[in-house]
């Protein structure tokens, strides 16, 4: 019996080929969206069945929180929101998250300084407000997980492909002898546009007229220095 040796042995498992860092993105970014929905949205339908009055800035206890028609309706939606997009795919996902985790943030600080006024139709209290911010960080996290980061894993889905070197042309030259004939014939060309070249450097040009390619056209000017 032949074996291969360990170098040539294949690294895939049995039950498939092996996985990235950046295949556990798209996952994360799903299964993040729908944890965070089914929370909010066991806290929307509680409100509903406690039969909360819509716009009451009281608001009745639901989880530890404080609620009301108008929050739990919120709260359904939301996590509806964040359920269609994590079905719909992990980009949007992704997305969604950001800008929801954003939204619960500004919806802490608003609601905290309209906390004890007539202006709280959401009925925050103090747990609202800890709750809002401790959701809101956590959708930015999950959001952004894999995906706004200067070296993301080859296999993540928001990877960048890598721009392939520029590549050198063949004609380019190589020597400094090449390089300082460049420099010499542009030179002679820029003069003799701007009709400022002496005999010499018209002749030159007029030379290289003759030939097409620019390895042609920089070895006519160098077999010129040679005899000059």
């Amino acid at each position: 019996m032949h074996l291969r040796p360990v170098s040539q042995r294949s690294t895939a498992t049995p039950s498939g080929p092996a996985r990235g860092p950046g295949s556990r993105v798209p996952a994360v970014h799903r299964v993040g969206a729908i944890a965070v929905a089914l929370t909010i949205l066991a806290f929307g339908l509680l409100g509903f069945a406690g039969g909360l009055a819509f716009f009451s800035t009281s608001g009745s206890p639901v989880l530890g929180m404080s609620s009301n028609g108008l929050l739990s309706t919120v709260s359904v939606v939301t996590a509806l929101v964040l359920i269609t997009a994590a079905l719909r795919g992990p980009r949007i996902a992704s997305t969604v998250m950001t800008v929801v985790g954003a939204l619960f943030l500004v919806s802490a600080l608003v609601n905290l300084a309209i906390l004890r006024t007539s202006f709280n139709v959401l009925a925050f209290e103090m747990s609202n407000v800890a709750f809002s911010v401790a959701a809101g960080f956590l959708l930015l996290l999950l959001g952004a997980y894999g995906r706004f980061s200067g070296h993301l894993p080859p296999d993540s889905p928001y990877a960048r492909p890598a721009e392939p070197a520029p590549v050198e042309p063949l004609d380019a030259p190589s020597t400094p002898a090449e390089f300082a004939a460049e420099r010499a014939m542009r030179d002679a060309e820029i003069a003799v546009v701007n009709h400022t070249a002496t005999p010499e450097q018209q002749r030159r040009v007029a030379a290289m007229a003759q030939v097409r390619t620019r390895v042609e056209r920089r070895q006519v000017w160098m077999d010129l220095d040679r005899t000059a």
